[in-house]
């Protein structure tokens, strides 16, 4: 077997770890931006790297940038020689990659950031991790207020301070309980929808926040009954038919495929919405971060919404 000379290797860690962040940004700019570099230097490093190789990883489009066969092929090896990399510094240092401090919104803390916690913990026993579980705009504040390492939102959250990468595809559903008159229709029309007695998030919650997008210039008056912080309190109150809800579809699986909540479809609204990984632009991104976030794409990487993600199972 040949032996890899390393005093002759061509390419560096940091080459591999900006050509990575570039391909998960789509964007040199927000690349940049994430590791602490100029543009231009995050640039030089991803064209020194296709030079040396004689390789394109990425197809340019005007200013935008897409992975080409090679790139894709390339990035889940870079990402793994990168954790591995990550574990001998560990490994030297004598300790684990160090405390975390995750933020996470209301649907993605109850039904999925526990369980990528749990793996990371299992991982990297030695360190410890603390979660922080609210609606969109108290995670956003903790994260101005530098009280988490970085946070896992469900909506976009513009503010200047805050750097946004996208995660996981998402999307909202309007449901009912199974003995409600919408449970057997196959379409229901905004007439009837605007009748209806709603059981929503508060303002201020991602969830809230992408309905009224999506319902916008269709649906003028919604009778917004009852407003609720919880998504686990929303379910209860339609499963006793007191009206009707919108929440992820993720926090809803579970209650579809037991029967015990309808979907209403309503194919004239677009509920699609996008989780983002949100760090404050001054933070340097530490090890632990980086860790967490490549086990979250590691967990939901081949699934639209999160399909192979096995959810507990709430009574």
């Amino acid at each position: 077997m040949k032996l890899i000379d390393f005093v002759d290797m061509k390419y560096s860690l940091r080459q591999l770890e900006i050509f990575v962040a570039i391909a998960r940004a789509e964007n040199v700019s927000r690349a940049a931006q994430q590791l602490k570099l100029s543009q231009s230097a995050a640039s030089s490093a991803l064209v020194e790297l296709e030079r040396m190789f004689e390789r394109p990883l990425f197809d340019r489009i005007g200013k935008s940038l897409h992975l080409n066969s090679t790139g894709r092929g390339l990035l889940d090896k870079a990402e793994a020689l990168l954790i591995q990399a990550g574990d001998i510094e560990t490994y030297l240092s004598g300790g684990g990659p160090g405390p975390l401090a995750i933020g996470a919104t209301l649907t993605i803390g109850n039904y999925l950031a526990t369980l990528i916690v749990v793996e990371y913990m299992r991982r990297y026993p030695d360190s410890p991790v603390r979660l922080q579980v609210a609606n969109t705009a108290a995670i956003a504040e903790r994260l101005l207020r530098f009280q988490c390492d970085f946070a896992l939102l469900e909506g976009e959250f513009s503010h200047s301070e805050l750097l946004l990468e996208p995660w996981l595809a998402d999307e909202l559903v309007i449901f009912c309980a199974p003995q409600h008159p919408l449970a057997t229709a196959t379409a229901v029309d905004n007439a009837t929808l605007a009748r209806q007695f709603w059981i929503l998030r508060e303002a201020g919650s991602g969830t809230r926040t992408r309905f009224e997008q999506g319902i916008r210039g269709q649906l003028h008056a919604v009778r917004a009954g009852l407003e609720l912080e919880h998504t686990e309190a929303i379910k209860r109150a339609v499963e006793s038919g007191l009206g009707i809800g919108c929440l992820s579809r993720l926090a809803l699986r579970e209650a579809f495929r037991r029967g015990s909540l309808q979907e209403i479809p309503t194919p004239q609204f677009d509920f699609s919405r996008q989780f983002y990984f949100a760090c404050h632009a001054s933070r340097r991104d530490s090890n632990a971060s980086r860790l967490f976030r490549i086990l979250c794409r590691e967990m939901t990487e081949n699934t639209a919404h999160t399909a192979q993600i096995q959810l507990p199972y709430i009574p």
